[in-house]
């Protein structure tokens, strides 16, 4: 894996991994050591048993202000193959954390603007300060929030994206929270006791199923209800028959916690 220092900063307690990027003199903007060093983390997350729970949030005032500034200098003078290359690097980081198994928390302790905002499109679970601001900047500087855009869709629909990504301008997080992007908006000196209450209501849950869940919706979404009848049959059917799902219909009727609880 990529050295993490500079870029981000994993931290495990118990089975909660936080992980915090780690430029906030630079609003923790996404350089490509950090969209490295990320997607390696969440590409690996579904070999790891010992996490629970990813809470995902920036160092310092901000959350995540999108691209790097020297890295957006540099690819002004890239060719088409190597934009094509940064913009497939941006996917495949989204696309590791939108599919990574275990729940995802998003801490937003400050704005998120452009690509940041593609990272909070891609939690499961979004706590935001009163304060924090959102944009798809992208347009005012001339390109589009092409890479981001399926994550960003799936989260605010398209009715949301087509003022916001046409207009460019910032948004606070009640207006966030409205359009789906954010859960919960809380007082800053709330925000960790909130992050903490959502860990301990997933936690509550059993982690095979958590993962069966995120897949589940990943799947069903989008496609026609007739067209999965037999996927969801079979999805039930297995969890049934899973250990877990023996263990949770077992201490639900000796009224006791399941293993996962204890």
């Amino acid at each position: 894996m990529s050295d993490p220092h500079d870029t981000i900063i994993p931290e495990l307690s118990g089975n909660v991994l936080t992980v915090s990027l780690n430029r906030p003199d630079l609003h923790n903007a996404l350089s490509p050591a950090i969209v490295v060093a990320l997607t390696e983390l969440f590409t690996d997350l579904p070999r790891r048993d010992d996490v629970r729970v990813v809470v995902l949030t920036g160092r310092g005032r901000s959350f995540c202000a999108g691209a790097d500034l020297a890295a957006m200098r540099a690819a002004a003078d890239f060719t088409f193959d190597q934009n094509v290359a940064d913009g497939r690097a941006i996917f495949d980081l989204m696309l590791a954390i939108d599919r990574c198994p275990q729940p995802v928390v998003g801490r937003v302790n400050g704005p998120a603007i452009g690509g940041g905002v593609g990272l909070v499109s891609c939690c499961d679970i979004v706590v935001a300060v009163e304060r924090a601001v959102f944009a798809f900047s992208e347009a005012r500087l001339g390109i589009v929030p092409a890479v981001i855009s399926p994550f960003v869709l799936a989260k605010i629909g398209p009715g949301a994206a087509r003022e916001l990504f046409l207009t460019g301008e910032r948004f606070d997080a009640r207006r966030a929270q409205a359009i789906g992007l954010v859960h919960h908006v809380v007082a800053e000196e709330e925000l960790d006791a909130a992050v903490a209450e959502r860990v301990g209501q997933l936690l509550q849950a059993a982690p095979g199923a958590q993962t069966t869940v995120k897949e589940l919706i990943h799947t069903v979404a989008f496609r026609p209800k007739e067209s999965t009848r037999d996927y969801t049959a079979e999805t039930i059917a297995r969890r049934r028959a899973s250990d877990e799902g023996r263990e949770g219909m077992s201490a639900f009727l000796e009224k006791r916690k399941p293993w996962w609880q204890e």
